[in-house]
């Protein structure tokens, strides 16, 4: 009878906990279609704000007149930030392990380069046990609804890099595919350069609009024939314009990673959640077969005692 006791309190224990974790997919799910709504909603904007960029740097690079800071590559890399992206709570299976993992592979392919992080969401502390340099902390909503929340961010980096501090900026987020696949992404920020010949670090094309040097040159091809295509006129001058277009397409980028994040992260939970619903119907199934099994044990058991007292009394 204890037996029966013990599995009856563990598969009321494991339905609670499968009420939980339901609720728990449910409540991702809703978020997830929001995350994923705003994702839409500006993932074509960043796509061709981020052509446009690539297209001012190949621009600007040409002949080697370099006409702003931030598109100028430095000779030497002497140091580089990694702006890493990641959730404020657990329970959403791999995902926090899966950027930060990517962003520790990108320092091992440039390991004589020293590299800090600064963290977007309270996850990112993990780096800490993993003997790695925090420069900044900022906190990171669930639900992004403004480029002004990035805005802190992007002055970080950009007078950092303006000041020498780092030779190269790049943001590590989980790139949302679909609710069932997320991939983790590091794509270099500043300087703004097609080139690259990096395994990790030098991931600056979206496979989603194909932006990278083929692409560029493709379209260069294209137009040839039209000299309007391939140049830009700047007015009032190509200086103050790029200083209020680059910082505002930086902004651009750094948004759309945390809005990727935002709805890889809810899917990445949903998907955990629904796993363990599902592994806690398996329990709750095997351990009813057992409870069923030590019942019936235990009714053959007080039958065959019944029956044996019976018998002792006949005799």
């Amino acid at each position: 009878m204890a037996k029966t006791k013990e599995i009856s309190r563990r598969i009321k224990s494991i339905t609670n906990t499968k009420k939980i974790t339901r609720a728990m997919e449910m409540v991702a799910a809703a978020k997830m279609r929001k995350a994923v709504d705003a994702v839409l909603r500006t993932r074509t904007y960043a796509n061709l704000s981020w052509e446009t960029v690539l297209n001012l740097s190949a621009m600007s690079n040409k002949d080697n007149e370099v006409q702003h800071p931030l598109l100028t590559k430095r000779s030497e890399i002497k140091k580089a930030a990694i702006i890493l992206v990641t959730s404020n709570r657990g329970m959403c299976g791999g995902y926090n392990s899966a950027i930060i993992n990517k962003a520790k592979d990108s320092i091992k392919s440039h390991s004589e380069v020293p590299v800090e992080f600064i963290l977007v969401g309270k996850k990112g502390s993990l780096v800490y046990s993993q003997n790695q340099t925090v420069a900044a902390e900022f906190p990171k909503s669930d639900l992004v609804k403004d480029a002004s929340e990035v805005t802190p961010i992007v002055k970080l980096a950009i007078s950092d890099f303006l000041a020498g501090k780092y030779d190269k900026v790049f943001v590590a987020y989980t790139d949302f595919i679909s609710p069932a696949k997320q991939v983790p992404r590091v794509k270099q920020l500043l300087p703004i350069e097609i080139e690259s010949d990096d395994k990790y670090l030098g991931i600056v094309g979206d496979s989603k609009v194909s932006v990278d040097k083929e692409m560029l040159k493709v379209k260069e091809e294209k137009h040839s024939h039209s000299q309007s295509a391939n140049e830009y006129i700047f007015e009032p001058n190509p200086v103050e314009v790029l200083n209020q277009i680059i910082p505002r397409l930086l902004e651009v980028q750094i948004f759309q990673a945390l809005l990727e994040a935002n709805a890889s992260e809810h899917s990445a939970r949903m998907s955990a959640m629904h796993q363990a619903t599902e592994a806690a119907t398996d329990m709750v199934k095997e351990l009813t077969l057992f409870y069923n099994k030590a019942r019936q044990a235990g009714i053959t058991a007080e039958i065959a005692e019944i029956s044996a007292g019976a018998n002792a009394l006949l005799d």
